[in-house]
Formats: C-alpha cells, sequence, structure tokens
C-alpha cells in the first residue's frame, strides 16, 4: 500500500465540545476561522450524534462501529474487552503508520485505581503519545513530561473574583499545544516515508474544568455582559426523571459543584465564555496543524476529521457537565469531514448521522472492507457526492448504562431514540421517561411523557426504540458447542 492509492488520515477528536461551538455551526461569539473554513473546504453534517454521552461508550463506540450495549464498553472505568477490534487497528493492518496524542480512554483512568497508565488492547497505535488529561497524575503522562523538559510547572490558577472558572495554562505550554506538535512531528516525519498514515489528535478540551490560558480569556471578559444566559425555564424539571432534578443542584452528585441555583448569571455567562475560549484554543491548533499538512505537501491527499466524542449541557436546562440525559447539548456533536479534489466542498448536511459511522466511513475511503463485527454505516458515497447528501439515518439510537457510577438506588440506565422531528427518552431504572416535539419545542423544554394527546406518537416512538434496540445485537457469529 502507498500513499499514492490510500489517504492519510488526520482524526482531530475534542473531549464534550458541543456542536454549537463552531462559528460554521451559527456561533456568533467564537472565533472559530479555521475549523470554518474546514467546513467550506469539506462536508459539514448538522445533525452528527454520539452513541453515549459519556467518554468512554462512546470512544469504544466510533473506534470500533459498534454500539456501547454491543462493545461491553458501557461505562467510564470500565476496560474495553481485548476481543474488539478498533479502525486503528484495522489500518495498521493494511498498512498505515498509525499515531496518537492525548486521551484514548478505553480503560479506566482513575490514578488512585491505576497509578501508570490506562491499559491497552490491540489498539494498532504505533505512536502512542499518552496524556488522559492536563493533571500531574500519572507518570507516564506526556503532556506533563514535555513539561518538565521544559522546566515549566503545570498550574491550574483559581480565577479571579470565580469559583466556577479557573486560569489554565498558558498557549505556548497548553495540553492542546502539546496534542498538535505531536501530530505536526508526526506528519513532518512520516511525509518521508512511503506508506499512509493516520494520526489521532485526543484534544482534552474543552472538557471541565473551565481552565482556558488567560490570554484566550481576555476578548470574553469585555463581551461578556452580553453572553446569552443557558437554555432554562424555571420549573421545567419538574416531570422530568429524577437524575436531572439531582444534578441541577449538584453535578455529578456532588454536593456544592455547579449548583445551578446558587449560580449568578454572571457565573452562567463566565463558564460559557471560559468554555468558547477553550474552543478559540482548539481552532488555533488545528490551524497550525493543517498548516503542516500543506507544508509537507500532503493536504490534498489527507483526509481531514474534526468531531467531539460527545456534548456539555453547559447550564442548558439547569444543568452543568454530562450525566444520564440526552438533550441535544449533551449529544450532539461537530463532524466535518474534508479531502480537497476528493470529498465534495462547501456542503451542508442534515442527515441523522451517528458517530458509529466514522469507522466503516474511514475503512471505506482507504479501500478496505468493514470488520464484520461493525454496525456503523459509511458516509463515503455521501462525501463523494455519489448518494443524496440529506438522507442516512431514519433515527438515532443513544444509552447510558450506569455510565456514571455516582447515580445510585437506582442506578441511572436509559436509552434514546430521536427521529427528525420527535425525541424519546426512558429511563428503565425509574419507569419513566421524556418525550420531545422537536419541531414545535426545539429547545426541549415541554416534556410530553405523560401528556395523554400524545399517545400516538409516543407509541411509536418506543416501537421504534425496541427496534433499534434489537437491531443492536452483536452482528459478529455465536461460537456453538459441536454437537
Amino acid at each position: 500500500m502507498s500513499k499514492k492509492s490510500s489517504p492519510n488520515i488526520l482524526w482531530i477528536c475534542t473531549d464534550q465540545q458541543r456542536w454549537d461551538t463552531l462559528g460554521a455551526y451559527g456561533n456568533e461569539w467564537v472565533q472559530t476561522p479555521v475549523a470554518d473554513q474546514l467546513a467550506r473546504e469539506g462536508v459539514l453534517f448538522e445533525n452528527a450524534y454520539c452513541q453515549s454521552p459519556v467518554c468512554t461508550p462512546s470512544r469504544a463506540s466510533f473506534l470500533t462501529g459498534r454500539y456501547p450495549r454491543t462493545t461491553r464498553c458501557r461505562a467510564n472505568g470500565q476496560d474495553i474487552p481485548d476481543t474488539e477490534v478498533l479502525v486503528t487497528r484495522l489500518l495498521s493492518d493494511a498498512g498505515y503508520v498509525c499515531g496518537l496524542s492525548g486521551k484514548l480512554h478505553l480503560s479506566a483512568c482513575n490514578p488512585s485505581a491505576n497509578i501508570g497508565t490506562e491499559k491497552r488492547i490491540n489498539d494498532g497505535y504505533d505512536d502512542f503519545y499518552w496524556s488522559h488529561d492536563p493533571l500531574p497524575l500519572w507518570p507516564t503522562n506526556q503532556y506533563i513530561q514535555w513539561l518538565t523538559e521544559k522546566n515549566i510547572q503545570f498550574e491550574d490558577k483559581p480565577f479571579e473574583g470565580s469559583s466556577y472558572v479557573s486560569s489554565g495554562m498558558p498557549v505556548e505550554h497548553h495540553q492542546t499545544t502539546w496534542c498538535a506538535e505531536k501530530a505536526i512531528t508526526f506528519m513532518k516525519e512520516n511525509a518521508k516515508h512511503d506508506h499512509p498514515w493516520c494520526f489521532s489528535v485526543n484534544i482534552f478540551d474543552p472538557h471541565h474544568p473551565f481552565d482556558p490560558p488567560p490570554e484566550m480569556m481576555s476578548r470574553y471578559l469585555d463581551i461578556s455582559k452580553n453572553i446569552p444566559l443557558p437554555n432554562y425555564v424555571a420549573g421545567e424539571l419538574d416531570n422530568k426523571p429524577a437524575f436531572q432534578q439531582n444534578d441541577h443542584i449538584r453535578a455529578y452528585n456532588t454536593e456544592g459543584l455547579y449548583n445551578y441555583e446558587s449560580m449568578k448569571e454572571d457565573d452562567h455567562r463566565l463558564v460559557r465564555a471560559a468554555y468558547w475560549a477553550m474552543c478559540d484554543l482548539i481552532d488555533i491548533q488545528l490551524g497550525r496543524m493543517l498548516a503542516t499538512l500543506k507544508e509537507i505537501e500532503q493536504l490534498e491527499n489527507t483526509i481531514v476529521i474534526f468531531m467531539s466524542d460527545h456534548g456539555e449541557m453547559l447550564g442548558d436546562h439547569g444543568i452543568y457537565l454530562k450525566g444520564p440525559y440526552f438533550y441535544e447539548p449533551a449529544i450532539r456533536v461537530p463532524l466535518i469531514i474534508s479531502m480537497p479534489g476528493i470529498i465534495q466542498q462547501n456542503v451542508r448536511s442534515n442527515a441523522l448521522v451517528e458517530l458509529t459511522d466514522v469507522a466503516p466511513t474511514l475503512l471505506e475511503a482507504a479501500g478496505l472492507d468493514p470488520d464484520p463485527g461493525m454496525q456503523g454505516r459509511s458516509l463515503w458515497r455521501i462525501l463523494k457526492g455519489f448518494e443524496p447528501v440529506d438522507k442516512h439515518r431514519e433515527d438515532i439510537y443513544c444509552e447510558f448504562y450506569s455510565a456514571m457510577t455516582w447515580h445510585k438506588d437506582p442506578a441511572a440506565e436509559a436509552t434514546m431514540l430521536r427521529t427528525a422531528t420527535h425525541k424519546l427518552v426512558v429511563v428503565h431504572s425509574l419507569d419513566c421517561g421524556e418525550l420531545y416535539d422537536l419541531v414545535k419545542d426545539p429547545n426541549e423544554t415541554n416534556n410530553l411523557w405523560d401528556d395523554p394527546g400524545h399517545l400516538d406518537i409516543k407509541s411509536k416512538m418506543l416501537t421504534l426504540l425496541s427496534h433499534r434496540m434489537a437491531a443492536t445485537v452483536d452482528p459478529l457469529p455465536l461460537c456453538r458447542a459441536k454437537w
């Protein structure tokens, strides 16, 4: 396999970045000119969704093209089974050189239980620059080692006058910058050799804590009074699942953590500003990586993907961070794919797309067959203009199976189905749920679950959900005993 016949892949995946954080998705506050230009040079998917609103099950899902319950990697703190096959391994087996910088998070990453690093399966990565997050908690955190080489100490200082955001490392010493630099070095070195490559840039930001570099935050301080408040209507959680009512006053079920009721309007605006400032830094580093592709003359032979593993509530519906809920801010993510001369340019797709679709897309682009266990559907023919750009799936399916252990008695277990017009959430552990008319109520404020006037659509959505749950049965053949 040579570079001439198989495209390189630059795969940028941020952490906890909701879809509406780029100018290309309509955000007028952020400064993301590079991602906006990438969208003009490729295909932007308006309706791309993760399969779990939590890191590990989502990452296991899109890296295998399988659903969380199929991979058996359904929660943070869980190890992905070594029988699961990552798309990077398939690319590696076919002759690609694969690398990663930042987080992987397919296994338990709690420093109190795992002193060294996260456990790996045969993931296909030849170069593995691991940094689960910026904190100096692991001796193998290569970002911290990089700072040590520069005689720099990691610091996260309180932001003056706020207990909700902090001042992070300066741009030149930020983990986002480090992730990009490892990608740049990898691309330059591999450009000298006659093989295709795939590099995964797994940036930790804009994951909380909300701690952008001070120089990225400064412009927002001048306009912070005008930043819109979260999408929340007082009392809207009264007929919604108890997990949401709990997290409204204690994020992650932790007393005092982002208690919405105790936060002032300026607090909400400041958190939003810090989150956007982190996204702005990501855009700057995206620009450096794309400039490198031009410098090494491989831009036209490289598929560039920009996406995130899941979203962030950011105060919408009175909730911060993430948890057992499936609002658009939690599960809808940016997805932009570009390759000059091969992928259509300046195209926006309204099709319903799942992140399970990314792995089979990359394999088809590389001329490889999908793994027999994959459940996603390739987007490659849409990207090339061979199929309608606005039709792919009839619905979206997501899961939350005790994915965050602090919701107990009962544990949080829920599934979701979203069509173009409605969204249904069934909380199996509480025997309740949510139903939204996305046409009349796009902000998902009014829960119609118990509304007798919506029994027909509720019944139809429950049937569709049961079909999707049945369809997530592992497609791999069963091992049968000999008779």
